[in-house]
């Protein structure tokens, strides 16, 4: 190298060739990752200035990070900006120093090893050329709108320049990263390279004076004025089937901005005013707060790996069976046990179907497939480095099966139960050694909901407790800590919230107004869908466990259609008509607002009833356990977070104005916990 400056930066590192290329390593000191906090942004800016005064024959940006090129922005920085002035100015900074990096004399190549995300992949936009190495995973994309946010560097404008609307608007609009031969594919990536071959092509890029992409000829087309508005209604229309425009508005903004813009002149300045705008609102707060705390979730427990390789399973019921079929999928060895093989078959054609969706290659779909074993003499026991029971929620058959199990599995191996509302402790007394059993309470349906709790004992031992949350975290889900508790978090939540339904229905109110009520508020699904989907017998029983603790009575309404064999869509029919996995809701469905508080207060309630308990450890994690383990509107930030943010009195008056209001029908399930007190003062 004739020039090394490598000395002036703390995180680039600039050398100068013989021939006059310039290679610039992005490694962001103390970070494993990296991403564009304001430091790098203001050391890469005396880098350009650099270029802009001595232009050389070339650039070529790469990661000096085995994690991949740029993550994207430092979320942390976004819950500094107060005001959308000051996010403004933030993003203009940015727009104008890539800017300056497209508007260079020389040629620039950014070469992407792996992830390249949000900013990042802006950044590479900015650039004059794009390799990627070879890669099979997802890793290119725009993921803004996961934050309530569009890109904010000029990614809005680049893409649809590059790429055309057709393909940049779903990028943006959903989320999802793309392969890398699938961005190249759309023109967002110019060459694919393998490992050892980047550097040569790089230079040969820089030699060739290739054209820039362009968008195809259609998107151009589509691209006119007096085009894009019919183009735009059109995606609202797709978008408006997947959010509500007043909970996710970044979308929304993104559409906007393209049917007003085009890319044109104003489209940058116009892209930073919307971001700012979306940054200091209540979106894109509360998601980036579930950013950080998918984030604590992940962190919880040692970092060590499990060591737990072979699974068996027992029990091959919806739970067990999908259960089995996703440690499969992740790379686990797993053997399925039940009385005979035909309650097994039913799971292995799940699986089957789970291996074909989410496993395009047809030879690591059959070794997924040939990881997953039935074992109806439950010979699996024997090597299994864990032990999940998911049978039914009954104290007894399970001492059954862990009395069964006592001479059978590894001394070195954990036992846990997939149990949604039984204590620990009740189950554990049968166990060859209590302090090696735990609580792993995965959600149906296993494949979308990532939250797993893991309960414990106060004596449960450490060794296997920190086995079990690098276990959970291997199979790519999020473990919750929970003290032993009756329902533990998420059931014990949701419980009043579905029993304040059903109470509903008892009155007569339309069970589509019910659903579209909560839905309307935020939730995927509406709390009478939610008992049909999980079985109104299992919703019987876990109300029947948690109605004897807390002293609450279980609906009659649902007994008397579980007596009737009306078990939800198991049986095809519950509260609605199932024809093909879906819910029948005849009629227009119209929601009350009127019934909003009814139905959600009920659950901040309870919430601050367990976080009063300590059955987990503080009000974020609590929060993150109810949003990943059910769903709740991760806009509202989850449910004590909606109270701080709606306010402390307001929901006290509120659930107070209910108990009087019911006092003659058992008012006393609204009565405010005293736990309130101790969340009012604190920071949103």
């Amino acid at each position: 190298m004739s020039e090394n400056v490598r000395a002036e930066h703390k995180h680039w590192h600039v050398e100068t060739d013989a021939d006059g290329l310039t290679w610039i390593r992005f490694d962001k000191a103390e970070s494993k990752v990296n991403t564009l906090s304001s430091d790098v942004l203001l050391e890469f800016e005396k880098i350009v200035s650099r270029l802009e005064a001595k232009p050389p024959c070339g650039a070529i940006i790469h990661s000096g990070k085995t994690s991949g090129f740029v993550l994207g922005a430092d979320i942390n920085e976004f819950t500094t900006i107060e005001s959308a002035e000051q996010g403004y100015e933030l993003i203009r900074l940015g727009q104008q120093l890539f800017d300056r990096i497209e508007s260079l004399c020389c040629p620039t190549v950014a070469v992407l090893n792996g992830h390249t995300l949000g900013g990042g992949f802006e950044l590479a936009l900015a650039c004059t050329y794009r390799i990627a190495l070879d890669n099979s995973k997802p890793i290119i994309g725009l993921p803004e709108v996961q934050l309530g946010l569009h890109p904010g560097f000029g990614g809005t404008v680049r893409s649809v320049r590059m790429a055309g609307v057709r393909a940049a608007m779903p990028l943006m609009l959903t989320g999802k990263p793309i392969q890398v031969n699938k961005a190249h594919a759309q023109g967002l990536i110019d060459r694919i390279v393998t490992t050892g071959s980047w550097r040569q092509v790089a230079r040969e890029v820089v030699a060739s004076d290739e054209p820039k992409q362009t968008a195809p000829l259609l998107d151009k087309f589509l691209n006119f004025a007096i085009c894009r508005p019919f183009v735009g209604r059109m995606l609202t229309k797709q978008v408006a089937g997947r959010a509500r425009k007043e909970h996710y508005p970044a979308p929304y903004a993104m559409i906007d901005l393209w049917t007003q813009y085009g890319g044109g002149d104003d489209s940058y300045a116009a892209e930073a005013r919307s971001f700012a705008e979306l940054m200091v609102g209540n979106t894109s707060r509360n998601l980036v707060r579930v950013f950080f705390l998918q984030n604590r979730l992940k962190e919880q427990g040692k970092k060590r790996a499990s060591g737990i390789e072979k699974v068996h399973v027992i029990g091959a019921g919806t739970m067990g069976g999908d259960i089995a079929a996703w440690c499969a999928l992740r790379g686990l060895r797993v053997t399925l046990q039940d009385r005979e093989q035909k309650y097994v078959a039913p799971a292995m054609q799940r699986a089957t179907k789970l291996f074909n969706k989410r496993i395009r290659n047809t030879s690591l779909r059959a070794e997924a497939s040939d990881r997953l074993a039935p074992d109806i003499a439950g010979d699996g026991a024997r090597q299994a480095d864990l032990i999940i029971e998911a049978i039914f929620e009954n104290t007894e058959a399970k001492h059954a099966v862990y009395r069964d199990l006592r001479e059978r599995m590894k001394h070195e191996s954990i036992l846990a139960s997939n149990t949604s509302s039984i204590r620990i402790e009740e189950l554990r007394t049968a166990c060859k050694q209590p302090g090696r059993f735990v609580g792993l309470h995965f959600f149906n349906p296993v494949a979308k909901l990532p939250l797993v709790e893991v309960i414990r004992c106060d004596d449960t031992e450490e060794e296997a407790l920190d086995r079990v949350f690098a276990f959970v975290k291997s199979i790519g889900k999020l473990p919750l800590e929970c003290r032993s508790s009756p329902g533990f978090v998420v059931n014990r939540i949701l419980a009043p919230y579905m029993a304040e339904a059903m109470h509903l229905v008892a009155e007569g109110v339309p069970i589509p107004t019910i659903d579209a009520t909560a839905e309307e508020f935020g939730m995927p699904m509406g709390p009478i869908e939610l008992i049909d989907s999980v079985g109104l017998d299992v919703a019987m029983h876990v109300s029947n466990i948690l109605g004897t603790q807390f002293d609450r009575e279980v609906p009659d309404i649902l007994s008397n259609m579980v007596d009737a064999g009306n078990l939800g869509r198991k049986s095809g029919k519950g509260f609605y008509r199932w024809v093909n996995g879906k819910a029948d809701k005849e009629g227009a469905v119209k929601s009350d607002v009127g019934l909003t508080d009814r139905l959600i207060l009920p659950m901040v309630n309870e919430s601050v009833a367990v976080l009063s308990e300590q059955v987990v450890r503080d009000a974020d994690l609590l929060d993150a356990g109810v949003i990943f383990g059910t769903g709740f509107a991760p806009f509202h930030g989850g449910p004590l977070q909606y109270a701080r943010s709606r306010g402390i009195d307001d929901v006290v008056a509120s659930l107070s104005a209910l108990a009087a209001t019911y006092a003659d029908s058992d008012g006393d399930r609204f009565l405010p916990h005293p736990g309130f007190d101790d969340l009012r003062g604190r920071s949103i």
